[in-house]
């Protein structure tokens, strides 16, 4: 009851890459960055289990940020030329690569890190994948011409990986998708499509992150614009209901997300925002435990996983740290307060 995990991204040591950035630069090159790549996943795997979380992740640890880290292994995809676009409908701009001819996968994407992972842990393994929509938003189109007909290429290539993370030994795969709370209308119309094609064939757990992004000074801005009630999982989570996607998250501390929509997802697990990344403070047992009982008032007990809001890659590694603490203590917290009477079961 109440398996703990986080949603994916943890902040890189400073001997690896530049530190509290979302696009860091890596201090390394070759043989040398490969080697710190594999000692900083191995370090996060540690905390996590230290810290007492029941499912971890490599921390994304490989990767400079959660969609490029994808599409560097794909072929038709031009890095050389970057270019300047907004993203999430504009909220802030990003240097972006350009699709310029057929998407096609070199090879593996994330063997290396995937397999260091599950040698290293006896834990369940959950590892994150970009989603399709979220990727067609964090790349300029120059070849395919419509969002639709792109963002079902890539999921075709995000399925090939996924198929090989579970032979890897990964127990949940996960698609990050903070585009579905931007681009509500395309995600029923054909993201959640995209979304069943990337899944195609798993029999792991299948997840997909729905967050409203990092904590950074632009979604901390955009949030302010969205006024006292946040409904915009309420377009996207009917579809995902009716869909095979097994797990679906959504934050909740600290946000004005109304809690009765969980009740949508009532037959899904449901990963429970119960740490905010937007805030070096860090949250009580009390606290998580506190967010957990509210989620009972809307879901089985046995389909709450509490987690963290979004990823903590901007964060110091000090206040990660501390949050992992506090997601673990609150949900061991939460086993003594709702175990028996009291709870939906």
């Amino acid at each position: 009851m109440f398996e703990t995990a986080i949603a994916g991204s943890l902040p890189k040591p400073s001997w690896l890459s530049e530190t509290e950035k979302l696009w860091p630069q890596w201090r390394l090159a070759g043989p040398e960055l490969q080697q710190a790549k594999a000692d900083a996943t191995l370090l996060w795997i540690k905390a996590q289990e230290d810290a007492g979380l029941d499912i971890v992740g490599d921390g994304e640890q490989s990767r400079q940020h959660f969609v490029h880290g994808f599409l560097e292994q794909v072929d038709g995809i031009d890095f050389e030329n970057k270019v300047t676009m907004g993203i999430r409908n504009n909220r802030y701009d990003a240097l972006v690569p350009q699709v310029v001819a057929e998407l096609r996968l070199k090879g593996r994407v994330h063997a290396f890190e995937a397999q260091l992972a599950r040698a290293h842990t006896e834990k369940k393994l959950k590892f994150t994948l970009p989603g399709p929509l979220t990727i067609v938003d964090t790349v300029a189109d120059r070849f395919y011409g419509d969002k639709r007909k792109m963002a079902f290429a890539f999921a075709e290539l995000l399925n090939q990986e996924a198929l090989a993370l579970q032979a890897d030994g990964v127990d949940i795969i996960q698609f990050d998708e903070p585009g579905f709370n931007v681009y509500m209308q395309d995600a029923v119309d054909w993201g959640v499509q995209a979304l069943e094609i990337a899944a195609r064939g798993l029999t792991c757990t299948t997840a997909v992150h729905i967050c409203y992004g990092y904590g950074i000074k632009a979604n901390t801005d955009w949030k302010e614009t969205l006024g006292q009630e946040w409904r915009q999982y309420a377009e996207v989570f009917p579809a995902l209901a009716a869909s095979s996607i097994q797990q679906v998250s959504l934050e909740c501390y600290h946000s004005h997300v109304p809690p009765d929509l969980m009740a949508l997802l009532k037959n899904k697990d449901v990963m429970v925002g119960v740490i905010d990344v937007s805030s070096d403070v860090i949250e009580t047992p009390e606290q998580v435990a506190d967010t957990i009982g509210v989620a009972l008032q809307h879901l089985p007990r046995n389909r709450i996983f509490p987690c963290t809001n979004c990823g903590l890659a901007p964060m110091s590694r000090e206040v990660a740290v501390k949050k992992l603490q506090a997601l673990a203590q609150g949900a061991a917290l939460a086993r003594q307060r709702y175990g028996d009477a009291g709870a939906k079961a």
